[in-house]
């Protein structure tokens, strides 16, 4: 067989047989060119200049931005916060701002990705400063990007009554309008609950889908909820915000009519089954809210009983409370190593968590953790989340966490004790925590300490204060008060380790040929069962 010699074609000629694109090629190239034309199209567009720009301060604590969402992963945790194993689960389906998933051609189907919710906010700014409508609004910016959404713009109007129709005036409302056509907004966020008359008035405008600060935190608590009873009280509270805003009028309804409608000859396939689709809804929801509601009432007994049994062996018990974010969730870690979840986004953890702590001198405690709160939390998840906050109220010590790198903590403040109040825990005894103490203004800090009496500053992240905080805890929650002098033979040594144990203290030991002599002060409780070992005091003469 004779081989033949290989002649490299002259210089800007190809062979044929080499490069001939064929014409499946050609159309996959030409799909990746006009993907990448309109990713090149939108890079080079100009920028529409947002409200939110003017003031960098608040990106640079956090409070908009990515940071919110906590795309790239920047924030550190510490040794005390464990694996986070959970926050790496919840980062693996992260979506990517900027991509697009509408699909030009079938053959396009391998290169979509998922695309960020684009949303445009806004708000009314009726009572209070403008400085407290804009931080309102800006918090809505971070609640919008912890539900996984990028946010355009805001607006805010100056009035002093919403509009019944549509919420905002007319002018507002197109200015609105206006602004989601000319950046391409999927969704109207709206800084206030809206009635339902409302929120369909302001869709006819806007064109677009508009929701509410309920609807928006009822998504988040949805989407972070882990346990069944977490998950069946977020879903009560849906409900109940779903029921009255049920809507819909097209085909899908099935209206009853008589032989001639309205006088027309449509009497033959007018006649529905005498119900329409909303009332089939409405009863729909209505009986799984009943479920909902036995279901929860059938979790509250585990939860009673394991409080009982704390009660009954007299457990001191405190309680992490306050505003989403603040840092409860790396406290709880850095006191206990819980090893729970901790990441930089509103309302990240809702489950309860409670773990076993001992104070310094070897007393112990139980430590909760509880759901965040926030300014204008929606009625229905309080009501649905009283089981959980009882922990709160039947605590021996409130630790209130504070962000102290927040330019306005009064404010958080006050509405964490506004929920404090409806689930019966203000008279609790109450400690504030500023914590972030390591990126703090001090000038909030000592504003803060001048207020409030029982405060004291730590930073759960670095550890400062956190041995302050354990002393402070030791001397708050209730301790062994009855002193009693034992004498516990050798052969029950059991009663020395019960002594030993987390619920007595001992002054002072001393080994006698008897047995143990102990000086011991121990919870009341106790005293009837250890009746037996009291030391008789000798009469006087």
């Amino acid at each position: 067989m004779t081989k033949q010699k290989h002649t490299p074609a002259p210089s800007g000629e190809t062979p044929e047989d080499a490069t001939t694109p064929t014409a499946e090629q050609s159309s996959v190239d030409a799909t990746i060119e006009r993907i990448l034309a309109a990713d090149r199209a939108r890079e080079d567009a100009p920028k529409r200049t947002t409200r939110f720009e003017a003031d960098s301060s608040f990106k640079r604590r956090g409070i908009l931005g990515e940071q919110a969402r906590e795309i790239a992963g920047e924030t550190a945790h510490s040794e005390s916060d464990g694996e986070q194993f959970e926050l790496m689960e919840r980062r693996s389906l992260r979506r990517v701002d900027g991509l697009s998933t509408e699909l030009e051609d079938v053959s396009e189907v391998e290169y979509r990705q998922l695309r960020l919710e684009r949303v445009v906010l806004a708000g009314l700014w009726g009572e209070g400063t403008v400085a407290e409508a804009e931080y309102s609004l800006r918090e809505l910016s971070a609640l919008a990007e912890t539900a996984g959404s990028t946010v355009l713009d805001g607006f805010l109007q100056r009035r002093a009554k919403p509009d019944p129709g549509t919420f905002f005036g007319s002018g507002k409302a197109e200015e609105i309008r206006v602004a989601v056509a000319d950046l391409g907004a999927d969704t109207v966020v709206v800084d206030s609950e809206l009635a339902p008359s409302q929120r369909r008035g302001l869709e006819d405008i806007v064109k677009v889908k508009v929701i509410d600060r309920t609807g928006l935190i009822l998504d988040i608590f949805a989407q972070h909820a882990k346990s069944r009873e977490g998950k069946a009280q977020v879903e009560l509270a849906q409900m109940e915000y779903m029921l009255p805003r049920l809507r819909g009028w097209g085909e899908s309804l099935s209206r009853q009519a008589g032989g001639q409608v309205g006088g027309a000859s449509a009497g033959i396939g007018s006649r529905g089954p005498g119900e329409t689709k909303i009332e089939l809804d409405r009863r729909r929801i209505n009986a799984r809210m009943a479920k909902l509601r036995k279901d929860i009432a059938a979790m509250k007994p585990a939860r009673d009983a394991k409080r009982a049994n704390r009660k009954r062996n007299a457990v001191p018990s405190v309680a992490i409370a306050g505003y989403t974010n603040a840092g409860k969730s790396s406290l709880l870690n850095r006191l206990t190593d819980a090893g729970v979840l901790v990441e930089n986004a509103l309302f990240a953890t809702l489950d309860p968590t409670t773990r076993k702590a001992v104070t310094p001198d070897g007393i112990g405690y139980t430590l909760s953790d509880t759901v965040g709160f926030v300014r204008q939390l929606p009625t229905q998840l309080i009501e649905a989340f009283r089981s959980t906050l009882e922990e709160v109220a039947d605590a021996d010590l409130i630790l209130h966490v504070v962000d102290a790198s927040h330019p306005e903590p009064e404010s958080q403040i006050s509405a964490v004790r506004t929920v404090l109040a409806e689930v019966d825990a203000h008279e609790v005894d109450e400690v504030i925590v500023l914590n972030k103490a390591d990126v703090a203004d001090w000038d909030v800090v000592e504003r803060i300490r001048r207020r409030e009496p029982h405060t004291i500053v730590v930073s759960a992240h670095s550890g400062e204060g956190i041995e302050e905080l354990r002393e402070l805890i030791s001397s708050s929650i209730p301790r062994p008060s009855v002193p009693l002098e034992l004498m516990v033979p050798y052969a029950q040594g059991d009663i020395v380790s019960r002594l030993h144990a987390e619920d007595a203290e001992i002054l002072s030991t001393e080994y006698q040929e008897e047995g143990t002599l102990l000086k011991v002060l121990v919870r009341r409780e106790l005293v009837g069962d250890l009746a037996e070992f009291q030391v008789k005091a000798e009469p006087t003469p």
